[in-house]
């Protein structure tokens, strides 16, 4: 697992021991990467459900001005810290350990949020309609959402839209936006 592309281009990153935490693969976050390419650059990100953090490093290694790092799991946190040690982003990050359903619930909004939570759980769907419900994106705002391919999301309304999915074998990158 590494730095696609940025300042931390190529930098190896620590990956999870055992199957606790289940990793977005090369081909996946490339093309996440390729659809959001041009609307990273000094925007304030969400990494919910982190896991490795590999997505919001990848997202300070392209320009992110600062990314929060959002996951349940202790080990996981861990790792996300490691992972911004190797490629020196601490600086412009904020990590917590807590529920990320929870985290909808505070803090401010988002110019872009990726939600990448275990495949077999209700939280994609859950967290989409918290966003929404707290009203958690920016204008003009982006959310990444990963999930299997069979998953159903929910449907929004103004000033929220599902603009468009992408399908990767098993897997489906589900992209919504927000007007102004």
């Amino acid at each position: 697992m590494r730095v696609i592309s940025g300042l931390a281009r190529g930098r190896k990153l620590k990956e999870p021991v055992g199957n606790g935490i289940r990793q977005t693969s090369d081909l996946v976050k490339e093309a996440i990467f390729n659809i959001v390419q041009f609307d990273i650059e000094g925007r304030r990100v969400l990494d919910l459900f982190a896991g490795t953090g590999q997505l919001g490093v990848e997202a300070l290694s392209r320009g992110a001005n600062n990314v929060v790092f959002v996951d349940s799991s202790p080990g996981a946190v861990k790792l996300i810290w490691e992972n911004l040690k190797i490629c020196g982003f601490s600086d412009r990050a904020s990590v917590y350990t807590r529920d990320g359903l929870k985290h909808l619930e505070r803090d401010g909004s988002y110019d872009l949020i990726f939600i990448d939570p275990p495949y077999d759980s209700p939280l994609a769907c859950l967290a989409v309609e918290k966003i929404i419900k707290f009203d958690k994106l920016a204008a003009n705002g982006i959310i990444i959402c990963e999930t299997r391919a069979d998953c159903l999301l929910p449907a929004v309304s103004g000033p929220y839209c599902l603009s468009k999915q992408y399908r990767y074998g098993g897997v489906k990158i589900t992209r919504y936006t927000r007007d102004n």
